[in-house]
């Protein structure tokens, strides 16, 4: 199904009256395409003297509490965190991203730290609003920058170094769940227009005469499939010939030209 509507967004049509030809995908997209937010709270480790300071609790709470989780009981007064930044960590789940699928992943720091430069996010679970868990992240931290500062109050600094990205460091555990109707697709307009929807749906159904391509409204089309072509397999049977069908072949002339097969 997904290579299917990947391929109905690469459908160009013409616009009534116009030489231009516009690709679906400029314009359109299919609304299971939407990503979720992902955001979740995490400890940086590793930092060189820039976390933040005995004063954010939080931070402190955290690290005791991952300690007492490995095993190791501490006392919270005798802890300094200097070295390690509280964060939040925030990703998007896109639809087509299956289970092991790797994504970036931005940190922000939370407290009074410096910088993140040197940092290792820990594991940190990400979750959606509902506090659905789909992902894990880790890994070390690339902040694009510096910040450099001398005992005597002399401080240079190249780009911001309290937000940094953790490259590949998301791993998906949980896609999304399938959201496409068995028998219907819907495309929406970036740009909402009832010409446009009008002449989307006419264009599908000039394509595929088994669509029943309707626009609904001036921001979505209405794509019914066929009970025949709603299974993943005969969709895909359907329109693999079409998109990478081989060139005719030539026939051979009396004269040894070739000419245009039947």
């Amino acid at each position: 199904m997904k290579k299917i509507l990947a391929f109905l967004l690469t459908i160009i049509f013409c616009i009534p009256g116009h030489s231009d030809k516009v690709r679906l995908k400029d314009i359109a997209s299919f609304q299971t395409e939407n990503t979720i937010p992902l955001i979740g709270y995490g400890l940086v480790v590793g930092l060189d003297g820039t976390g933040d300071s005995k004063s954010t609790r939080f931070t402190v709470q955290s690290l005791v509490n991952m300690m007492e989780r490995m095993g190791v009981t501490v006392d919270p007064n005798q802890v300094k965190v200097k070295n390690v930044a509280a964060v939040i960590v925030t990703a998007e789940l896109a639809p087509y991203m299956s289970a092991g699928t790797r994504i970036d992943a931005t940190v922000s720091s939370t407290g009074d730290a410096s910088s993140l430069q040197g940092g290792t996010l820990l594991y940190s679970p990400l979750a959606d609003a509902s506090g659905k868990v789909y992902a894990v992240a880790q890994g070390a931290i690339s902040i694009g920058g510096f910040n450099v500062a001398s005992g005597m109050g002399d401080q240079i600094r190249n780009n911001y170094t309290l937000v940094g990205r953790v490259p590949g460091g998301v791993t998906i555990e949980k896609p999304i769940e399938e959201q496409v109707s068995p028998g219907t697709i819907s495309l929406h307009l970036s740009n909402p227009d009832f010409t446009t929807a009008s002449r989307i749906a006419q264009a599908i159904n000039g394509k595929f005469i088994w669509a029943g391509a309707v626009a609904t409204d001036e921001a979505n089309v209405a794509i019914s499939l066929p009970e025949p072509k709603r299974q993943p397999g005969e969709l895909v049977k359907f329109f693999a010939p079409a998109a990478s069908a081989p060139p005719r072949p030539r026939a051979q002339t009396n004269n040894g030209a070739s000419a245009p097969g039947s």
